[in-house]
């Protein structure tokens, strides 16, 4: 078939559909629909993997978290051998140190994250915060974690933890809150009840999703956080790799270097969890996972409803047309021609539930992002030629079987139709 036979049954095509505009419409709104959830989802897990797996890249590439509780627990009763663990020491990262030569930094750190019926607070005069967290940790804490620089004042000293002394350093939204008109260096506040001494104040970093970032933190002296909490036994360590090494022999290292400190047997499991930013991509990718193939699912159902409604009016466009067939075979169109004619209806009719799908999927990711800057939502041309290609294949697959039956039917039993 010549360019301008493919253009004059396009034209067609078009004409077909203007010309039933309330059946075109209602035929290709399953696609629209299945479509759109597909650009529009896609759209949120593309913004969403690019900002989370941001996120975990500020952890560290090169850093590693040893914890004796599995990172992905998320709640409920811990198997017997998890809950009789030892508990992680202060001077594990100390000993990590100096056992572990490629090492660049080590250090460890305890958290308080009370949301139950008694919440962290801060207060300075009639300004209080609640609901912030509370960490214990050492000097070496802002190089292991770049994440919390420091923007005024400075950061806890290797004084501070030796003499466990009352200063905290604070996000910059708890600063806001407490010092509207004011600088916070020097001034007293009231953590929990207890009086310390505001030394510096971390860059503004809203947090994952503006829910858990540096600006809700408190940190103060990991001797004066177990000294004031010492019901908190849970201790994490958090080294740093250098970066002419090798990340799984010195991982190896470590694991090593703790299974003797810790007398675990030769041939027993860790007491411990050693995990690095692979690992944080993973979980997020399986969760991501599950949210894509859940919304494949539905997808597929309004994809289906769209594809078999394309079907029903190429069937009935075919028996509206037999005597149009009819003549068109009569003065010599082919099978092959007629076939072609009807499957370029189909697909233009899903091709437009495509395009329309595509157009509304892109608004929705807009007007998602604009609502809620913490979804950075944001359409790839991988996923525009993805819609294309969806809706372009639904015309082609439920479109074939009302265009064979066309291009089959006996050009004198068309004639005769009325």
């Amino acid at each position: 078939m010549t360019r301008e036979e493919i253009k004059e049954n396009l034209l067609v095509a078009l004409d077909t559909i203007r010309t039933r505009k309330v059946r075109s419409a209602l035929t290709i709104l399953g696609i629209v629909i299945g479509v759109t959830s597909v650009i529009t989802v896609a759209a949120i897990i593309d913004g969403l993997n690019a900002h989370v797996k941001g996120r975990i890249q500020t952890l560290g590439s090169r850093a590693l978290i040893i914890t004796r509780i599995p990172p992905g627990f998320t709640g409920g009763r811990l198997p017997q051998n998890i809950r009789t663990r030892k508990y992680l020491r202060f001077d594990d990262a100390h000993y990590l140190k100096e056992t572990v030569p490629n090492l660049e930094w080590a250090t460890a750190f305890s958290n308080r994250i009370n949301f139950g019926e008694v919440v962290d607070s801060m207060r300075y005069g009639n300004e209080h915060v609640e609901r912030l967290f509370v960490r214990g940790v050492e000097p070496e804490y802002t190089y292991a974690q770049p994440l919390f620089t420091v923007a005024e004042g400075r950061f806890i000293s290797p004084y501070d933890l030796e003499h466990s002394r009352s200063v905290v350093v604070i996000g910059n939204a708890i600063a806001e809150s407490l010092f509207p008109h004011a600088d916070p260096i020097g001034k007293m506040v009231r953590l929990n009840g207890r009086e310390y001494e505001v030394i510096g104040v971390f860059e503004h970093d809203p947090g994952l999703f503006s829910g858990f970032g540096v600006d809700q933190f408190a940190c103060i002296p990991l001797t004066n956080f177990h000294k004031n909490q010492p019901e908190i036994k849970e201790v994490f360590l958090q080294v740093s790799v250098r970066e002419d090494a090798d990340m799984a022999v010195v991982r190896n290292q470590v694991i090593e270097a703790l299974r003797r400190e810790r007398h675990v047997k030769h041939n027993g499991e860790n007491d411990f969890e050693v995990s690095d930013a692979d690992f944080f991509n993973n979980l997020w990718d399986q969760l991501t996972g599950a949210m894509a193939l859940l919304t494949g699912v539905i997808s597929s159902i309004g994809l289906l409803v769209g594809g078999i409604g394309v079907m029903n009016i190429m069937l009935i466009s075919v028996t509206e047309r037999t005597a149009e067939i009819g003549i068109r075979k009569a003065i010599g169109a082919r099978k092959s021609d007629i076939r072609l004619q009807f499957l370029l209806e189909a697909i233009t009719l899903s091709g437009i539930g495509g395009a329309l799908g595509i157009f509304l999927g892109g608004v929705i990711a807009l007007l998602i992002r604009a609502a809620v800057p913490s979804i950075p939502a944001a359409v790839s041309i991988f996923w525009v030629i993805t819609g294309v290609t969806i809706s372009v294949t639904v015309g082609l697959f439920f479109g074939y079987y009302p265009a064979n039956r066309a291009a089959n039917l006996d050009p004198i039993v068309c004639l005769r139709y009325e």
